[in-house]
């Protein structure tokens, strides 16, 4: 099994709800059942299995998760599958789903379940025959490279009023903010949020001046206990959690100072500590999406080490994920930005020059976001990786996510 959550935004880039892509077989590996595979397993829902399986608190909280659902899997019973609340769930349709009279009160009993619709990949062309099934949906997906959306977006406002429109494959900032003045859109789903920033030299704030003079202290070779405390006490909200983790911790600390606090929690755990918390604060003015992929990301890489052959580097692989997105952080080109981190040579050659063991291995994690299964079944037979393994990195990479955020 691979799955993966796709993060899916408002025009004010807060994140909605997450669509779940997965893919049950590593194909590669088995090319029999490319063809007999996937109709044997054709009734499964996997989206519904990993729901199920994690609970809807771990993969998105208060946000919907959409579901891919074929045209063969629509009759299962979803309800037996999952006992997710149907409300949270966005059952996903793509143009497999014909508009006739079995497709269409089918619909209307999973409606009447109270499970919300979606549908994709209908040309502009068939909406007029696809009306008893748009009928039925919540949201309609639009791929605005496919689609004149100006002819779209009248066409929903005349005859689909109710039904949400959401843009599709949006691959930079300027095709988001030209959407954004056509208007109509509900949802926006692509690249978008995490193309790098280019050209541009924005100083950081003082906090954040405080967070980058902290990472740069931690991220020495052999930093000093006292000279990161001594950072620390500069920030209250820091110096809670440090607090309150040693705390958690121990019993009867007695903790008299930060530098006390730091010792107790020794060189490695309060560099990775420092590392996790920092980005944490770094990321408070930006969507929380890149927070969670930042995190995530770290916490995957790290996961992967031993998958890759490469538990002895699971440290800096864990900050290799974490600063990936460290431009998008900070405003700053990512060269100037691992700059002020003071990372080694090999996270910089990996995130700059995609070059050097660990690039495979962020390379993976991009393909991995993106479900580009083909890819990443490709990456895995080439490397011999366990698919078990990797899903299993994933999932526990989302679950440390949750617990982290709770603390």
């Amino acid at each position: 099994m691979l799955a993966t959550l796709v993060p899916m935004f408002d025009e004010n880039m807060a994140v909605k709800g997450y669509s779940v892509f997965a893919q049950r077989e590593n194909y590669l590996l088995d090319p029999i059942k490319s063809s007999s595979g996937r109709l044997d397993s054709a009734m499964r829902i996997e989206g519904l299995e990993i729901v199920e399986g994690l609970g809807l608190d771990t993969l998105s909280s208060d946000r919907e998760v959409f579901i891919p659902i074929s045209n063969v899997s629509v009759f299962n019973d979803i309800k037996a599958q999952c006992d997710a609340p149907p409300e949270k769930i966005v059952l996903l349709f793509d143009h497999s789903i014909k508009p006739n009279e079995t497709y269409v009160n089918r619909l209307r009993e999973l409606r009447e379940q109270g499970y919300r619709m979606a549908i994709r990949k209908i040309p502009l062309n068939e909406f007029g025959d696809y009306k008893p099934i748009i009928d039925q949906m919540d949201y309609m997906f639009l791929n605005h490279k496919r689609v004149s959306i100006e002819k779209a977006k009248k066409l929903f406002n005349a005859i689909y009023p109710n039904v949400k429109l959401c843009a599709v494959a949006v691959s930079t900032q300027e095709e988001f903010e030209e959407l954004k003045k056509i208007g109509g859109f509900d949802l926006y789903e692509g690249e978008f949020f995490r193309v790098p920033v280019n050209g541009v030299d924005t100083e950081a704030n003082p906090l954040k001046a405080t967070y980058i003079e902290l990472l740069r202290v931690v991220n020495d070779v052999d930093f000093d206990l006292t000279d990161a405390a001594d950072v620390i006490e500069h920030d209250p909200a820091l110096v809670i959690q440090l607090l309150k983790m040693v705390n958690n911790m121990t019993v009867n600390s007695g903790i008299t100072s930060v530098r006390h606090a730091a010792a107790m929690l020794g060189q490695k755990e309060l560099k990775r500590w420092i590392n996790t918390a920092v980005t944490k604060e770094l990321c408070a003015d930006k969507p929380s999406e890149i927070t969670r992929m930042s995190m995530v990301r770290a916490r995957f890489a790290e996961n992967l080490a031993p998958v890759f052959q490469m538990a002895g580097q699971s440290s800096e692989l864990f900050l290799m994920g974490l600063f990936s997105v460290l431009d998008v952080i900070l405003d700053k080109p990512l060269d100037e930005a691992l700059d002020s981190v003071k990372v080694s040579k090999q996270i910089q050659d990996a995130l700059l020059r995609e070059k050097g063991p660990y690039a495979e291995v962020m390379a993976f994690i991009e393909e991995y976001e993106n479900a580009s299964w083909q890819e990443v079944s490709r990456i895995m037979l080439l490397q011999d990786l366990p698919m078990n393994d990797v899903y299993k990195s994933y999932l526990a990479s989302l679950q440390w996510y949750k617990e982290l955020i709770n603390l």
